[in-house]
């Protein structure tokens, strides 16, 4: 078995165990694009340009995930100008669910800082999908909010994200992500700091 036979097989899992595109998306780090192309893709179709990354065996150890936080964190410090070290102040660590959540967790445990969930838009099932705080965390009015999520994909999920924020009357100041897919480097202003950029060479 190919691995795109591999990802088609999760993929038609995932929608049978009740998943939504969205979710499924998250689940195996792909673009909705790709997700939709996966799930009725027909002999010969072209397949979208994108790149799966596989971190479970990081995702799945909770010693591998904090050092992963860590890492993040160091990635941020490291950030100034001449590498010297960048103050974080204070914030809200804002986790983008699914994959942010753990990472977000971990990063506002070792700072101290205030925790909060963000639901994404593609995880709603509602006619007209929206996305959402969970209200079992922490608010985020008037917070400066740090974003964490695994992996940047198209991007949307991020501007729908900071768009949030904003209309609650929140500043998000840095979007942290482990891989970026798209080589962004801000998100409606707001600068990205991933730890490592992720290229597809055709």
């Amino acid at each position: 078995m190919t691995s795109l036979d591999e990802l088609i097989a999760k993929a038609r899992l995932l929608i049978s165990e009740g998943h939504s595109p969205g979710q499924i998306a998250d689940e195996l780090s792909l673009s909705m694009e790709t997700v939709t192309w996966l799930l009725t893709q027909k002999k010969g179709d072209v397949a979208p340009k994108d790149v799966h990354i596989d971190w479970t065996v990081v995702s799945s150890n909770a010693l591998l995930l904090d050092d992963v936080a860590r890492l993040m964190l160091d990635r941020y410090h490291c950030a100034g100008p001449g590498g010297e070290k960048a103050d974080l102040g204070t914030v809200s660590v804002v986790g983008i669910a699914l994959s942010g959540v753990p990472l977000a967790t971990l990063i506002a445990a070792s700072e101290g800082a205030r925790f909060a969930i963000y639901h994404p838009a593609k995880h709603s099932t509602a006619e007209k999908p929206t996305g959402s705080m969970s209200g079992n965390f922490s608010a985020i009015a008037g917070e400066r909010c740090i974003i964490v999520d695994d992996v940047i994909t198209s991007g949307r999920t991020m501007h729908e994200v900071v768009d949030y924020l904003r209309r609650h009357k929140a500043t998000p100041v840095a979007i942290w992500v482990l891989f970026d897919k798209r080589g962004i480097k801000e998100v409606d202003g707001v600068p990205v700091y991933p730890v490592f950029r992720v290229s597809r060479i055709d």
